[in-house]
């Protein structure tokens, strides 16, 4: 029998197991291979169940077929594909308008690959801009340093590779992020800015940007510094201005202090994986050095990402979700995400165990808790481990410093993640836990 017909499992590939090292000397049957890798796949984990990213997991049939659409336009190369490049304007400025830029037409921003590459983008202008003050005045500029609250980790690799001194502000005892007044304290002549978090990684609550900013007016009358701000609004930037209780928190460009902002559209934007945004609040905020034009593409292009070529697909299912949804789509989408927070976080409130440390309420869809004081026998790394066996990921961790004995565990609601599931979650952990505690009433027995 031919390879053309042989049957799937049946063929010279299949009975062998798949080369994981070498490159194969022949070509093989291509459904062959494909249901081989997809059988690899399977083992990993289910992308519904994984409560610990932030990421997008759920998405339309149209995006999809966009996505698959975009997978051969080159994003760069902006004479070839003028359209998917218009695009990638529209988003930026739909952005804008969004986080209330002054004047969409005069601010500037670009799509990333993530939310960590945007805001390595906002932290290098910031760095720029210093640098070219410090030169004007004819004063040293070899010693930058950033201050921020606990932040991503792509901060912290920011400022190792542009050889920035990272000035990262602990937490206060009780508090779940860092205070305007305690950012201040680090500043000096040699900061490039100030990163707050809208949205903070570890416990999902809002950094004060507002009071940040307030904080810096004062700073800049008794001192003379004026101390620029970025927001990391990786998260937040898609759920405060959707979802009605929190309309009223300032914190984007209605500021003038805020000079950049950098989102994530894979995250809470509804976008696929692999896009980030940012945008600058003017375009002189964005240095003319940065800016990089490329001619040996057919026209002579601007750019001013640290990638260079990359598939359009994820702005332009981008700008179909802020198209298709609109505000009122967004909108419905992020309330039901927070109230699917409360949802969860009402139920476990009830468990004696767990003390709640935030409840899907003023920040992002979610609940932190951590263990009460007395409860004994067993950690929450041991409940994450049980969970996972229902396949449930969920983030177990410490604190930031200051508060780093203080372990907490965090359970993320994305779009596509029901109230049925949280139920069915609640109830995994509520069983996990007798569980757990009966175990380690067996185990004390056993020694006694």
């Amino acid at each position: 029998m031919t390879n053309q017909y042989m049957p799937i499992y049946s063929t010279e590939v299949a009975q062998h197991t798949l080369s994981e090292g070498k490159i194969p000397e022949s070509s093989s049957c291509p459904s062959s291979v494909l249901n081989l890798i997809k059988d690899r796949l399977m083992l990993d984990g289910n992308e519904k169940q994984n409560l610990a990213t932030f990421c997008t997991t759920w998405s339309e049939p149209e995006v999809d077929e966009l996505m698959k659409l975009g997978s051969v336009k080159n994003l760069i190369d902006k004479e070839l594909y003028p359209e998917t490049a218009k695009i990638e304007v529209c988003c930026t400025k739909m952005l804008a308008g969004l986080w209330h830029a002054p004047d969409v037409n005069n601010s500037i921003g670009t799509s990333c690959v993530g939310s960590s590459e945007a805001a390595m983008l906002g932290g290098l202008a910031l760095k720029r801009n210093w640098q070219q003050k410090r030169k004007a005045k004819g004063l040293d500029t070899s010693k930058p340093n950033l201050v921020t609250g606990p932040v991503q980790i792509c901060w912290k690799k920011f400022c190792t590779y542009f050889e920035i001194e990272h000035r990262e502000v602990p937490i206060r005892e009780g508090a779940l992020c860092a205070h305007p007044d305690d950012m201040v304290n680090y500043i000096d002549e040699n900061t490039i800015g100030v990163v707050p978090t809208f949205g903070t990684t570890f416990t999902l609550v809002y950094e004060d940007v507002l009071g940040l900013s307030n904080a810096l007016d004062k700073l800049q009358k008794e001192r003379g510094l004026d101390i620029p701000i970025h927001v990391d609004a990786a998260s937040g930037s898609f759920i405060a201005p959707f979802v009605e209780e929190q309309s009223h928190i300032v914190w984007d460009f209605r500021l003038p202090r805020v000079k950049s902002i950098n989102s994530s559209g894979h995250k809470y934007g509804l976008a696929p994986l692999g896009l980030g945004w940012v945008v600058w609040r003017e375009k002189q905020d964005l240095p003319d050095d940065l800016v990089f034009y490329v001619n040996y593409l057919g026209g002579n292009m601007a750019t001013f990402a640290l990638n260079f070529s990359r598939p359009g697909g994820s702005v332009i299912a981008q700008y179909y979700q802020l198209l298709r949804l609109g505000k009122e789509g967004y909108s419905e989408i992020q309330q039901t995400c927070v109230d699917t927070g409360k949802f969860l976080a009402h139920k476990l409130a009830d468990f004696p165990e767990f003390e709640m440390l935030y409840s899907s309420e003023g920040g992002l869809p979610g609940v932190v808790f951590t263990l009460k004081d007395d409860v004994k026998g067993f950690t929450l790394y041991d409940l994450q481990n049980q969970v996972k066996q229902r396949g449930w990921q969920t983030a177990a961790y410490p604190l930031p410093s200051n508060r780093q004995n203080t372990i907490i565990m965090r359970v993320l609601i994305r779009y596509g993640v029901s109230t049925t599931l949280m139920n069915l979650l609640a109830q995994d952990i509520r069983n996990i836990v007798d569980q757990l505690k009966a175990n380690a009433t067996t185990h004390e027995s056993v020694l006694c």
